[in-house]
């Protein structure tokens, strides 16, 4: 079979064409686009010629046969008779001549003795409808004044479309006399042909028009016949061309006659009465219409023109020209008409042309770049492989085929190239995904061996402390075995692994004696070998270890000693990544167990506690892991969870740090850095001094009283040390303190004594911040025995009060000062040693632990260890503190923790102010709390259910102290 032969790519040159193609069509589109709006102006203009003209034929239209019509009627005077009723039997005359005329609304005749007689079409009468008030089928209405028995009497007459009278009215004499309107008069000074008047108000219908009048031959009478104003103006509205035409119909003055201006609305024509006197219709100039009136300005030459201008943003096509109104003065028509309306069809049909080129251009370069792109696809597929590559995307091998030589090259090496890449990722990956730490030395070695082929092999760490290459696993018959310790010194520099760390890597060939001799936890063989050492380096450069790699054939391959050379550098990342990971996770465990312990050391009276609860939570977790049925079925820890839950355990007690040891320990009321009642018994001491001293100034003065004055001393004495030891039993907090004695001591408080030094001095500036409050009396002063002082008084700063709306969520009652250390008021606490202020304060640990340790940047995995530190002190009823949460807010290992810490706290034995409870005492305790809901009633019947109670009590309490408990009584 004959091979086929590849061509070179330069033949394929397709894109050449297509750019040729593309700058011909647009050189041809901008020609034919430039020269077709050249013939759309041309033909703009052309064609509002012809529209002018005829706009100005269709004004004509109107004034010609009216004239034509008032001619004839003055050769044949039309209506004959001396009175009303004579003359209505001529009235078919005027009546023709109306219907004749499209544009006239009325004919009449004026007589030169001042009778008048009017027929009007009552259907073309634009205004004035409701002044006659016609009855129903009237067609034509008769106005009449003429003369009866010597008396003026003007009449209106209602007649049917057939000219028969329906009706006839006797109206009052309007005094209007035809010889003084200006039609009566022109038409008589000029009795030779018909004239047209200026617009002028017509007398009964008050609409604005002009009239046609003309004297009759023969008779001393003129005949008239009457256009509206609104008929000129709606043939001017129907002659527009689009719905922005603007029409304008003036005469020589400029007034404006009839006028459309686009789509406002329709012009009233109107008469006005200016400063002057002189009376006339408005004039174009004094109307908002730049267009029109920049036409009116460009053509003051007679003649009819068209052009464009270009007025408001907008391009115009306009028309002005002259109309020659029979027997009158010529009139001027004004049209104007945006371009994008009028030549709307043609602008229409040069964006369908240039649509249709731009489709026949497009689907010229589709074939031409179709067939481009079929030449030059195995480019674009090797493209889209190296940007699968660029992306890590190694899921399917390169296989392109190309008929072009470099191409199938270029496709032949990519291919090599992905596998390669490929296969270091997947190594790279597989090692940074490990993070077990043996587990990764084993597979570094794996991999390292299968990468070059290797028959055994040894990986070594190095020991910077004692400078020695220290072996930790080996290689042999693709398995990893434990490998027995074994060190090379790194002044060993006759070891070939040795020599490899003071370089980048070395091959050498080993003698059955020489891998023997360093490699004897390898298996013997009785042939020549290849030994390839590279040294494991970090990113730094930094030594880590090495690997040992024997091959049995003699050479190899330099391909995969490279890949195998690039692989260590990310196995030395790798393992020391993990070395990094396990140092800081060792150096986290004996920081959070250095807090714990110092915790515990920093009072007696939290003992071993924070060592003790980690223990008892991760049991009680341990038990909720092994249960297969009931509400735990489904509970399970994943290793970072584990480590999550040891964290919180350790570090639930954190906030202690910040209690002050001296409330932690205050053993009596009176107690804060020393016991107070030191200083109480020194008053006493005083007043006692004081009564012996009042007793032998008395004896000296009366020594005949001295036995009364004895007995007397010996009583206060008495009384004084009795007060004495009802307030130091009261000190010791040791029961309830009942309403009676709180008013003893109150009573006891108001004995005085005599104090002779100043009490601010050699004091701290605190403390002589707070005496400062109230003012020095001056000395000596009586004081009481007993007293709460504004001094005693510690202000709480704002940063201890904890607002409603804060961060964390806490929901607690700040007491109002930081601490009251008022004698009176600290005696008088109703049980224990704790005020209010001093108990709140034992409290807040738990603030501050969850706002420390959510300050701190845990990592993800380990998120949740504020939630589980901070809830162990939280009730399920949502009593407790200091988020009142309720079972449902919190996590089942903060759950476990509550009860923890309760056990624990139970049935410790190392606190100096109680003794341990035993097992029972403290279930028992536990199983109220159950019922009050402040545990969960779950953990605590998994926690008897288990056994774990039991298994704790071993571990950490006394014998005696480990009692039988009936575990079925509280499940």
């Amino acid at each position: 079979m004959r091979a086929t032969k590849n061509v070179h790519f330069h033949i394929y040159i397709s894109y050449f064409f297509t750019g040729l193609i593309l700058i011909f069509a647009l050189a041809m589109g901008t020609v034919l686009f430039m020269r077709m709006s050249k013939i759309i102006l041309s033909q703009a203009n052309s064609s509002y010629s012809l529209i002018g003209n005829e706009v100005a034929s269709n004004v004509k239209d109107i004034y010609e046969p009216v004239k034509n019509q008032t001619e004839i009627l003055a050769q044949s005077h039309p209506i004959a008779g001396k009175n009303l009723d004579e003359r209505l039997t001529h009235v078919n005359y005027l009546a023709k001549a109306i219907i004749s005329v499209k544009s006239a609304t009325s004919a009449y005749v004026g007589y030169a003795d001042g009778e008048f007689f009017l027929l009007r079409q009552f259907a073309k009468s634009n205004g004035g409808k409701e002044v006659f008030k016609a009855p129903d089928k009237t067609a034509w209405i008769v106005q009449s004044t003429s003369m009866d028995a010597g008396k003026m009497l003007e009449h209106i007459v209602y007649l049917d479309d057939r000219l028969n009278e329906i009706s006839r009215q006797h109206l009052p004499l309007r005094n209007y006399d035809p010889r003084l309107r200006g039609w009566y008069e022109t038409a008589m000074k000029d009795p030779g042909q018909a004239h047209v008047s200026e617009p002028y108000y017509f007398f009964t219908t008050g609409q604005i028009g002009v009239t046609y009048a003309q004297k009759i031959v023969h008779a001393d009478a003129v005949v008239g016949i009457d256009i509206e104003m609104p008929t000129i103006h709606e043939t001017i509205r129907n002659s527009s061309v689009t719905p922005s035409t603007m029409m304008a119909l003036i005469d020589r003055k400029g007034q404006l006659l009839a006028w459309q201006n686009g789509r406002q609305p329709a012009y009233k024509p109107q008469i006005t009465t200016r400063l002057d006197g002189t009376q006339s219709m408005p004039t174009l100039a004094e109307q908002d219409t730049p267009v029109l009136n920049a036409i009116l300005e460009l053509g003051k030459l007679d003649g009819n023109s068209s052009q464009t201008l270009d007025v408001m943003e907008k391009t115009w096509s306009t028309y002005q020209g002259n109309i020659q109104i029979p027997g009158g003065q010529d009139l001027r028509i004004l049209i104007a008409s945006p371009h994008d309306e009028l030549l709307a069809g043609v602008i229409k049909m040069r964006r369908q042309s240039i649509a249709l080129f731009m489709l026949l251009l497009l689907i010229g370069l589709s074939v031409t770049i179709y067939f481009s792109r079929l030449a030059s696809m195995p480019l674009k597929q090797l493209n889209a492989e190296a940007s699968k590559i660029a992306r890590f995307d190694f899921r399917s091998p390169v296989n392109i085929q190309s008929r072009i030589k470099e191409i199938a090259d270029l496709s032949n090496s990519m291919r090599g190239m992905k596998a390669t890449i490929r296969s270091f990722l997947d190594i790279a990956s597989s090692l940074a995904s490990e993070t077990n730490y043996d587990k990764l030395l084993a597979r570094v070695l794996k991999e390292m061996s299968e990468i070059t082929e290797a028959k055994s092999g040894m990986l070594y760490l190095y020991q910077p402390q004692d400078q020695t290459m220290q072996v930790v696993q080996a290689y042999a018959d693709h398995e990893v075995l434990e490998a027995a310790t074994q060190c090379i010194s790194m002044t060993d520099e006759d070891h070939p692994v040795i020599l490899a760390c003071k370089s980048r890597s070395s091959i050498c060939q080993l003698q059955p004696a020489d891998l023997a001799r360093y490699f004897s936890t390898l298996p013997a063989t009785d042939h020549i070998t290849t030994l390839i050492a590279i040294p494991l380096k970090d990113r730094n450069n930094t030594l880590v270890g090495a690997i040992a790699l024997v091959i049995d054939d003699a050479a190899i391959d330099p391909g995969r000693q490279a890949m195998a050379e690039a692989v260590s550098g990310a196995a030395a990342i790798a393992i020391e990544n993990q070395r990094l990971i396990q140092e800081q996770k060792t150096l986290l465990e004996a920081f959070i167990q250095l807090i714990a312990s110092a915790i515990d050391a920093k009072s007696p009276y939290t003992g071993g506690h924070c060592q003790r609860v980690p223990v008892l939570t991760k049991l009680l977790a341990q038990a909720a892991c092994k249960e297969t049925t009931g509400p735990f079925a489904g509970f399970q820890l994943t290793e970072t969870e584990w480590e999550e839950l040891h964290i919180a355990a350790w570090l639930h007690d954190c906030g202690k740090v910040t209690t002050p040891e001296y409330i932690v320990d205050k053993a009596t009321k009176l107690e804060t850095l020393y016991d107070r009642i030191h200083e109480i018994r020194m008053r006493f001491e005083v007043l006692k001094r004081d009564a012996e001293i009042s007793y032998w100034k008395a004896v000296a003065e009366t020594p005949d009283q001295q036995a009364k004055l004895k007995t007397e001393l010996d009583k206060t004495l008495a009384e004084l040390d009795e007060e004495f030891n009802f307030i130091a039993t009261c000190n010791e907090g040791g029961e309830f303190i009942a309403s009676d004695k709180i008013a003893r001591i109150k009573q006891i408080a108001e004995r005085s004594w005599n104090r002779t030094l100043s009490d601010r001095i050699g004091i701290s500036h605190d403390e002589k911040e707070r005496k400062d409050r109230a003012p020095e009396p001056a000395l000596p002063v009586q004081e009481q025995l007993l007293s709460d002082k504004a001094e005693h008084i510690f202000s709480r700063a704002e940063r201890d009060n904890v607002r409603p709306d804060n961060p964390w969520g806490f929901k607690v009652k700040v007491p109002e000062h930081l601490y009251n250390r008022g004698e009176v008021y600290n005696l008088t606490v109703a049980r224990g040693t704790l005020s209010e202020e001093e108990r709140y304060k034992i409290n807040e640990h738990m603030i501050q632990t969850i706002m420390m340790l959510e300050k701190l940047p845990f990592p993800r995995h380990l998120a949740k260890v504020p939630e589980i530190a901070g809830g162990h002190h939280e009730k399920m009823d949502g009593t407790g503190y200091p988020k009142r949460l309720m079972a449902a807010d919190m996590s089942i290992p903060a759950r476990m923790m509550a009860i923890a810490d309760i056990f624990e706290a139970l049935t410790a034995t190392d606190r100096p102010y109680k003794k341990g409870k035993t097992l029972s005492e403290a279930i028992k305790i536990m199983g109220f709390m159950k019922k009050d809901q402040h545990i969960d009633p779950e953990l605590f019947a998994l926690f008897l259910r288990s056994g774990v109670y039991l298994e704790y009590g071993k571990m950490f309490m006394r014998p005696e102290q480990i009692d039988a408990v009936d575990v079925n009584a509280y499940l």
